[in-house]
């Protein structure tokens, strides 16, 4: 039988919270499908007692023009290896609307 996910009582924070958690793999599928849509790539972070506030604290700038899956991985372990106990999520920001295009949480925090 499949596991039964609580789905009242964890918060939700983003595009997948109601999904189990992404596996590496599945992340790097993501961070493609940002890329291949044309959005800029933006990592933000939180401390857990702050994750429903709607302003992160931004890490560095978004990666304007980002290419490489690997680069945005990489700028996200940094920021979860600086900020070990903060959520950090990752999103694609949408030239064309102005808006963000997508939002998750790569690393949640303690």
């Amino acid at each position: 039988m499949a596991e039964i996910h609580d789905y009242v009582s964890t918060p939700k924070y983003e595009t997948f919270s109601y999904l189990p958690p992404l596996t590496p793999e599945k992340i790097r599928n993501q961070i493609s499908y940002l890329i291949k849509q044309g959005w800029n790539p933006g990592i933000e972070h939180v401390e857990p007692a702050r994750a429903d506030a709607y302003f992160w604290y931004m890490w560095k700038l978004p990666m304007f023009g980002e290419q490489s899956v690997d680069v945005v991985l990489a700028e996200l372990e940094a920021c979860h290896r600086a900020h070990p106990n903060n959520h950090v999520r990752l999103i694609g920001f949408d030239n064309y609307s102005q808006s963000q295009g997508t939002s998750f949480v790569v690393f949640r925090g303690r």
